[in-house]
């Protein structure tokens, strides 16, 4: 079952269930989604209006790129899931079994690469959302705020479980880069993230 098709009443009791999946990372892209989807919604009551009509091609330009992150991130719901399942059953291999180092290095990249790639959307989507909250409608920047808050959690969310994957990993010099991958992701864009939620906080 795909767990983006669900109702949100079901994808939050089988967050809070007693299963692997859905996790941190899903729950990571779905508040990615809903971030995201809120600089769209900055951008549908911006065009159109003649006051924005100097800026009405970027808004365009955003919500077209802003509606692709959106639906990549909802498909990280599933892959994330995907991913950490074979993880999951890798755990009970038997630690005599001489495959299971192999075994568990694959399943670990494979596991981590979802949230790496989750954390890279909502970045983006921080940078679409300083466009949304500077050129949109000013009757909606709390949205552009909320958005802001919303990916800053993404963020977050999505960097901690890249790094509880890297930390079993053997091949430490694959993990060490993509640590240091996410830890200047995750500098850079919350920092971003913050200064468009305080842009907006001192504007209202």
């Amino acid at each position: 079952m795909s767990l983006i098709t669900t109702s949100v009443m079901n994808f939050t009791c089988e967050l809070a269930a007693k299963k692997s999946v859905p996790g941190g990372g899903g729950a990571s892209a779905l508040a990615g989604a809903i971030g995201t989807a809120l600089g769209s919604m900055v951008g549908e009551f911006t065009i159109g209006k003649k006051k924005y009509a100097d800026v009405e091609d970027d808004i365009k330009s955003l919500m077209k790129r802003a509606e692709d992150i959106r639906f990549e991130l909802l498909k990280c719901i599933d892959d994330d899931a995907v991913a950490f399942e074979p993880l999951s059953k890798a755990y009970s291999i038997p630690k005599e079994n001489p495959d299971r180092d192999e075994i568990m290095e694959k399943c670990l990249k494979d596991a981590a690469a979802v949230p790496y790639r989750i954390l890279e959307l909502a970045c983006e989507a921080v940078e679409l959302h300083r466009d949304f909250a500077d050129k949109g409608s000013v009757i909606m920047i709390s949205d552009a705020a909320t958005g802001a808050a919303l990916l800053q959690g993404a963020i977050k969310g999505a960097a901690v479980n890249v790094k509880i994957n890297t930390k079993s990993m053997k091949d430490r010099a694959y993990a060490n880069d993509l640590d240091s991958k996410v830890d200047a992701l995750v500098s850079k864009y919350t920092k971003l993230a913050d200064e468009i939620y305080t842009d907006v906080w001192n504007r209202i």
